[in-house]
Protein backbone atom coordinates (compact mmCIF):
# COMPACT_ATOMS: atom_id res chain seq x y z
CA UNK A 1 0.00 0.00 0.00
CA UNK A 2 2.70 2.24 0.31
CA UNK A 3 4.42 1.37 -3.64
CA UNK A 4 3.73 5.05 -5.28
CA UNK A 5 2.84 7.23 -1.97
CA UNK A 6 5.19 9.38 -3.17
CA UNK A 7 3.95 9.95 -5.93
CA UNK A 8 0.89 11.51 -4.28
CA UNK A 9 2.73 13.17 -1.75
CA UNK A 10 4.50 15.53 -4.72
CA UNK A 11 1.55 16.94 -4.33
CA UNK A 12 1.67 18.00 -0.34
CA UNK A 13 3.82 21.26 -1.21
CA UNK A 14 0.88 22.87 -2.54
CA UNK A 15 -1.32 22.07 0.47
CA UNK A 16 0.73 20.80 3.37
CA UNK A 17 0.73 24.95 5.07
CA UNK A 18 0.50 28.32 4.11
CA UNK A 19 3.28 30.67 3.83
CA UNK A 20 6.08 29.88 5.64
CA UNK A 21 5.96 32.14 9.11
CA UNK A 22 9.30 32.72 10.72
CA UNK A 23 8.93 29.93 13.47
CA UNK A 24 7.84 27.27 10.54
CA UNK A 25 11.00 28.39 9.09
CA UNK A 26 13.26 27.50 11.46
CA UNK A 27 11.33 23.80 12.41
CA UNK A 28 12.68 20.65 11.10
CA UNK A 29 10.25 17.19 10.45
CA UNK A 30 11.27 13.77 10.91
CA UNK A 31 9.20 11.41 8.92
CA UNK A 32 9.67 7.52 9.27
CA UNK A 33 8.15 5.62 6.75
CA UNK A 34 8.81 2.73 4.00
CA UNK A 35 11.44 1.87 2.51
CA UNK A 36 12.59 0.68 -1.19
CA UNK A 37 11.66 2.48 -4.29
CA UNK A 38 9.38 4.28 -1.80
CA UNK A 39 12.03 6.23 0.15
CA UNK A 40 13.84 7.37 -3.23
CA UNK A 41 11.04 8.76 -4.81
CA UNK A 42 10.21 10.31 -1.69
CA UNK A 43 13.49 12.26 -1.16
CA UNK A 44 13.92 13.14 -4.73
CA UNK A 45 10.79 14.26 -5.84
CA UNK A 46 8.78 15.42 -2.21
CA UNK A 47 11.26 16.63 0.00
CA UNK A 48 12.78 19.61 -2.07
CA UNK A 49 9.06 20.84 -2.39
CA UNK A 50 7.70 20.69 0.69
CA UNK A 51 10.83 21.90 2.36
CA UNK A 52 10.51 25.29 0.29
CA UNK A 53 6.72 25.30 0.55
CA UNK A 54 7.29 25.05 4.69
CA UNK A 55 10.27 26.50 5.20
CA UNK A 56 11.51 23.28 7.29
CA UNK A 57 14.14 20.58 6.66
CA UNK A 58 12.70 17.32 6.50
CA UNK A 59 14.80 14.42 7.21
CA UNK A 60 13.16 10.71 6.28
CA UNK A 61 14.17 7.62 7.87
CA UNK A 62 13.05 4.26 6.51
CA UNK A 63 12.18 1.04 8.30
CA UNK A 64 9.23 -1.33 8.12
CA UNK A 65 6.22 -0.84 10.00
CA UNK A 66 7.26 -3.19 13.09
CA UNK A 67 10.87 -1.50 13.02
CA UNK A 68 9.24 1.99 13.03
CA UNK A 69 7.44 1.41 16.01
CA UNK A 70 10.86 -0.34 18.25
CA UNK A 71 12.39 3.13 17.10
CA UNK A 72 9.64 4.98 18.61
CA UNK A 73 9.96 2.65 21.67
CA UNK A 74 13.78 3.21 22.06
CA UNK A 75 13.18 7.00 21.63
CA UNK A 76 10.27 7.01 24.34
CA UNK A 77 11.61 9.71 26.44
CA UNK A 78 13.96 12.05 23.97
CA UNK A 79 11.51 11.24 20.63
CA UNK A 80 13.61 11.78 17.09
CA UNK A 81 10.80 11.31 14.84
CA UNK A 82 7.72 13.41 14.08
CA UNK A 83 5.81 11.52 12.01
CA UNK A 84 5.36 8.14 11.67
CA UNK A 85 3.46 6.02 8.51
CA UNK A 86 3.07 2.88 9.79
CA UNK A 87 -0.02 -0.19 9.07
CA UNK A 88 -2.62 -0.25 11.28
CA UNK A 89 -1.51 -3.07 13.56
CA UNK A 90 1.80 -1.87 14.49
CA UNK A 91 -0.36 1.05 14.84
CA UNK A 92 -2.50 -0.07 17.48
CA UNK A 93 0.70 -1.17 19.48
CA UNK A 94 2.40 2.02 19.46
CA UNK A 95 -0.97 3.47 20.78
CA UNK A 96 -1.66 1.05 23.59
CA UNK A 97 1.82 2.01 24.62
CA UNK A 98 1.57 5.54 24.67
CA UNK A 99 3.80 6.61 21.62
CA UNK A 100 1.63 8.56 19.59
CA UNK A 101 -0.08 11.86 20.15
CA UNK A 102 -3.83 12.57 19.37
CA UNK A 103 -4.31 14.66 16.52
CA UNK A 104 -5.83 17.68 16.54
CA UNK A 105 -8.95 18.86 14.88
CA UNK A 106 -7.84 22.53 14.93
CA UNK A 107 -4.81 21.47 12.76
CA UNK A 108 -5.80 18.49 11.53
CA UNK A 109 -9.38 20.02 10.13
CA UNK A 110 -9.89 17.33 7.28
CA UNK A 111 -11.00 15.02 9.86
CA UNK A 112 -14.21 16.07 9.73
CA UNK A 113 -14.32 14.59 6.15
CA UNK A 114 -12.46 11.23 6.96
CA UNK A 115 -14.63 7.51 6.64
CA UNK A 116 -15.46 6.19 10.00
CA UNK A 117 -13.40 2.85 9.07
CA UNK A 118 -10.47 4.67 9.00
CA UNK A 119 -11.11 6.91 12.32
CA UNK A 120 -8.39 5.61 14.88
CA UNK A 121 -10.01 5.40 18.57
CA UNK A 122 -9.26 9.14 20.17
CA UNK A 123 -8.17 10.15 17.04
CA UNK A 124 -4.64 9.18 17.97
CA UNK A 125 -3.84 8.94 14.11
CA UNK A 126 -5.79 8.40 10.81
CA UNK A 127 -6.07 6.10 8.29
CA UNK A 128 -4.94 7.63 4.82
CA UNK A 129 -4.68 5.06 2.31
CA UNK A 130 -7.19 2.12 2.38
CA UNK A 131 -7.06 -1.62 0.81
CA UNK A 132 -9.11 -4.53 1.58
CA UNK A 133 -7.87 -8.26 2.29
CA UNK A 134 -10.19 -10.48 0.52
CA UNK A 135 -9.24 -13.19 -1.62
CA UNK A 136 -7.55 -13.26 -5.18
CA UNK A 137 -7.91 -15.27 -7.71
CA UNK A 138 -6.78 -16.60 -11.52
CA UNK A 139 -9.77 -15.55 -13.13
CA UNK A 140 -8.70 -17.69 -16.70
CA UNK A 141 -7.42 -20.90 -14.82
CA UNK A 142 -10.29 -20.93 -13.02
CA UNK A 143 -12.69 -20.43 -16.12
CA UNK A 144 -10.67 -23.67 -18.00
CA UNK A 145 -11.55 -25.69 -15.04
CA UNK A 146 -14.99 -24.75 -14.51
CA UNK A 147 -14.62 -23.41 -10.98
CA UNK A 148 -17.12 -20.72 -9.82
CA UNK A 149 -14.76 -17.27 -8.79
CA UNK A 150 -14.83 -17.85 -4.91
CA UNK A 151 -16.96 -16.19 -2.80
CA UNK A 152 -15.81 -16.84 0.77
CA UNK A 153 -12.36 -18.45 1.99
CA UNK A 154 -13.91 -21.94 2.48
CA UNK A 155 -14.25 -21.99 -1.45
CA UNK A 156 -10.47 -22.19 -1.40
CA UNK A 157 -10.60 -26.18 0.23
CA UNK A 158 -11.92 -27.30 -3.32
CA UNK A 159 -10.29 -30.50 -3.80
CA UNK A 160 -9.14 -29.17 -7.52
CA UNK A 161 -7.41 -26.39 -5.97
CA UNK A 162 -5.00 -29.18 -3.86
CA UNK A 163 -1.70 -27.44 -4.48
CA UNK A 164 -2.38 -24.44 -6.42
CA UNK A 165 -3.45 -22.41 -3.03
CA UNK A 166 -1.21 -19.92 -1.39
CA UNK A 167 -1.68 -18.48 2.02
CA UNK A 168 -0.31 -16.00 3.79
CA UNK A 169 1.82 -16.50 7.10
CA UNK A 170 0.46 -15.28 10.13
CA UNK A 171 3.75 -13.63 10.43
CA UNK A 172 1.93 -11.10 7.89
CA UNK A 173 -0.87 -8.93 8.63
CA UNK A 174 -2.55 -10.74 5.55
CA UNK A 175 -2.52 -14.24 7.87
CA UNK A 176 -4.04 -12.55 10.37
CA UNK A 177 -6.63 -11.57 8.19
CA UNK A 178 -7.19 -15.12 6.83
CA UNK A 179 -7.23 -16.47 10.29
CA UNK A 180 -10.21 -13.50 10.84
CA UNK A 181 -11.87 -14.20 7.40
CA UNK A 182 -12.14 -18.07 8.44
CA UNK A 183 -13.47 -17.17 11.68
CA UNK A 184 -16.05 -14.87 10.85
CA UNK A 185 -17.11 -16.93 7.93
CA UNK A 186 -17.39 -20.43 10.42
CA UNK A 187 -19.19 -18.82 13.23
CA UNK A 188 -16.95 -15.77 14.59
CA UNK A 189 -14.70 -17.61 17.10
CA UNK A 190 -11.04 -18.05 16.78
CA UNK A 191 -11.50 -21.96 17.12
CA UNK A 192 -13.77 -22.73 14.35
CA UNK A 193 -11.01 -19.63 12.35
CA UNK A 194 -8.46 -22.63 13.39
CA UNK A 195 -10.79 -25.82 12.20
CA UNK A 196 -11.56 -23.80 9.02
CA UNK A 197 -7.83 -22.68 8.06
CA UNK A 198 -6.85 -26.10 8.44
CA UNK A 199 -9.05 -27.79 5.49
CA UNK A 200 -7.87 -24.20 3.37
CA UNK A 201 -4.12 -25.21 4.11
CA UNK A 202 -4.23 -28.82 3.41
CA UNK A 203 -4.42 -27.22 -0.49
CA UNK A 204 -1.64 -24.97 0.32
CA UNK A 205 1.53 -25.39 -0.91
CA UNK A 206 3.46 -22.60 0.69
CA UNK A 207 2.82 -20.24 3.24
CA UNK A 208 3.88 -16.67 2.23
CA UNK A 209 6.22 -14.84 4.84
CA UNK A 210 6.62 -11.24 2.30
CA UNK A 211 2.62 -10.30 1.77
CA UNK A 212 3.58 -10.24 -1.42
CA UNK A 213 2.34 -13.63 -3.36
CA UNK A 214 2.96 -11.97 -7.18
CA UNK A 215 5.39 -14.15 -8.38
CA UNK A 216 3.46 -17.15 -6.96
CA UNK A 217 0.99 -16.11 -9.57
CA UNK A 218 3.16 -15.15 -12.59
CA UNK A 219 5.14 -18.46 -12.41
CA UNK A 220 1.59 -20.56 -12.27
CA UNK A 221 2.15 -21.63 -8.97
CA UNK A 222 -0.83 -20.70 -7.17
CA UNK A 223 -4.50 -19.43 -8.75
CA UNK A 224 -5.59 -18.74 -5.87
CA UNK A 225 -4.32 -17.29 -2.20
CA UNK A 226 -6.01 -14.73 0.65
CA UNK A 227 -4.59 -10.78 -0.25
CA UNK A 228 -4.91 -7.21 -1.17
CA UNK A 229 -7.45 -5.56 -3.14
CA UNK A 230 -4.63 -2.94 -4.35
CA UNK A 231 -2.14 -5.70 -5.12
CA UNK A 232 -4.48 -7.61 -7.04
CA UNK A 233 -5.34 -4.70 -9.26
CA UNK A 234 -1.04 -3.67 -9.21
CA UNK A 235 -0.83 -7.05 -10.90
CA UNK A 236 -3.58 -7.05 -13.01
CA UNK A 237 -1.89 -3.83 -14.86
CA UNK A 238 0.94 -6.57 -15.82
CA UNK A 239 -2.47 -8.18 -18.38
CA UNK A 240 -2.38 -10.96 -15.87
CA UNK A 241 -5.58 -12.51 -15.37
CA UNK A 242 -5.95 -11.62 -11.71
CA UNK A 243 -9.14 -10.45 -10.01
CA UNK A 244 -10.29 -9.75 -6.60
CA UNK A 245 -13.02 -10.95 -4.74
CA UNK A 246 -15.14 -9.65 -1.14
CA UNK A 247 -16.39 -12.59 0.80
CA UNK A 248 -19.37 -12.62 1.45
CA UNK A 249 -19.16 -11.81 5.25
CA UNK A 250 -17.44 -8.76 4.30
CA UNK A 251 -13.59 -8.17 4.16
CA UNK A 252 -11.22 -6.90 6.36
CA UNK A 253 -10.09 -3.75 6.39
CA UNK A 254 -6.35 -3.08 5.95
CA UNK A 255 -5.38 0.93 6.66
CA UNK A 256 -1.82 2.77 6.07
CA UNK A 257 -1.99 5.36 9.07
CA UNK A 258 -0.27 8.83 9.33
CA UNK A 259 0.65 9.46 12.87
CA UNK A 260 1.63 12.05 15.11
CA UNK A 261 4.69 11.35 17.68
CA UNK A 262 4.13 12.04 21.33
CA UNK A 263 6.36 14.41 22.66
CA UNK A 264 7.16 15.71 18.74
CA UNK A 265 10.06 18.52 19.05
CA UNK A 266 7.41 19.57 15.96
CA UNK A 267 4.50 18.25 16.49
CA UNK A 268 2.76 21.50 14.72
CA UNK A 269 4.45 20.84 11.52
CA UNK A 270 3.36 17.15 11.90
CA UNK A 271 0.16 18.37 12.29
CA UNK A 272 0.00 19.88 8.99
CA UNK A 273 1.77 17.36 7.48
CA UNK A 274 -1.21 14.64 8.42
CA UNK A 275 -3.64 16.97 7.64
CA UNK A 276 -1.96 17.32 4.18
CA UNK A 277 -2.31 13.67 3.41
CA UNK A 278 -6.47 13.67 3.85
CA UNK A 279 -6.38 16.06 0.99
CA UNK A 280 -8.92 15.33 -1.86
CA UNK A 281 -5.85 16.10 -4.30
CA UNK A 282 -3.32 13.36 -2.57
CA UNK A 283 -5.63 11.23 -2.06
CA UNK A 284 -7.20 10.61 -6.07
CA UNK A 285 -3.40 10.29 -6.78
CA UNK A 286 -3.18 7.81 -4.50
CA UNK A 287 -5.80 5.91 -5.75
CA UNK A 288 -4.83 6.74 -9.31
CA UNK A 289 -0.99 5.20 -8.71
CA UNK A 290 -1.43 2.71 -6.45
CA UNK A 291 -5.23 1.38 -5.98
CA UNK A 292 -5.46 2.59 -2.53
CA UNK A 293 -8.61 3.62 -1.55
CA UNK A 294 -9.49 7.31 -0.72
CA UNK A 295 -10.36 7.43 3.34
CA UNK A 296 -12.06 10.80 2.90
CA UNK A 297 -15.43 11.17 1.83
CA UNK A 298 -15.04 14.13 -0.73
CA UNK A 299 -12.07 12.68 -2.97
CA UNK A 300 -14.67 11.62 -5.84
CA UNK A 301 -12.82 9.60 -8.42
CA UNK A 302 -13.87 8.84 -12.11
CA UNK A 303 -15.69 5.59 -12.82
CA UNK A 304 -13.31 3.37 -13.92
CA UNK A 305 -11.08 3.71 -11.38
CA UNK A 306 -13.77 3.63 -8.41
CA UNK A 307 -14.29 0.50 -9.88
CA UNK A 308 -10.76 -0.65 -8.69
CA UNK A 309 -10.11 0.52 -4.92
CA UNK A 310 -12.31 0.27 -1.92
CA UNK A 311 -15.25 2.69 -1.96
CA UNK A 312 -17.87 4.07 -0.08
CA UNK A 313 -20.09 1.16 -0.17
CA UNK A 314 -17.25 -1.18 0.49
CA UNK A 315 -16.07 0.73 3.01
CA UNK A 316 -19.18 0.76 4.95
CA UNK A 317 -19.54 -3.19 4.63
CA UNK A 318 -15.89 -3.90 5.96
CA UNK A 319 -15.60 -4.43 9.85
CA UNK A 320 -11.87 -3.88 11.34
CA UNK A 321 -10.16 -5.75 13.35
CA UNK A 322 -10.25 -5.18 16.76
CA UNK A 323 -5.99 -4.95 16.93
CA UNK A 324 -6.29 -4.64 20.59
CA UNK A 325 -7.56 -7.77 20.96
CA UNK A 326 -5.32 -9.39 17.81
CA UNK A 327 -2.03 -8.37 19.10
CA UNK A 328 -2.82 -9.34 22.74
CA UNK A 329 -3.41 -12.83 21.11
CA UNK A 330 -1.35 -12.98 18.33
CA UNK A 331 2.11 -14.26 20.08
CA UNK A 332 -0.24 -17.62 21.28
CA UNK A 333 -2.19 -17.50 17.99
CA UNK A 334 1.20 -17.51 15.83
CA UNK A 335 1.96 -20.59 18.26
CA UNK A 336 -1.05 -22.52 17.02
CA UNK A 337 -1.05 -22.06 13.69
CA UNK A 338 2.96 -22.93 13.29
CA UNK A 339 2.06 -26.25 15.13
CA UNK A 340 -1.68 -26.79 13.51
CA UNK A 341 -1.69 -25.25 10.48
CA UNK A 342 1.45 -24.88 8.51
CA UNK A 343 2.55 -28.16 9.36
Amino acid sequence: MTRLLAAALALIGLAACAPPSPAAQEGRLVVAGYGGSYQEAFEQAVLPDFEKTCGCRVTYIAGSSTDTVAKLKAQRDTPQIDVALIDDGPQAQAAAMGLLAPLDPAAVTRLAKVEKVARLPGDVGVGFAMTATGLAYNSEWYAEHDLPAPTKLSDLADPRLKGKVVLPSISNTYGVGALMLAARESGGTVEAGFAAIKKVAANAFTFDTTADVSNYFLQGQAVASVWGGSRVETLADKDFPIKFAYPEKGAIPLLATANVVSKSPHAALAQKFVNALLEPAIQRKLAAEGYDGPTVTDATLDAALAKRVVGPEQAAAMTPLDWKDVNGNRAAWTDRWTKEVEQ
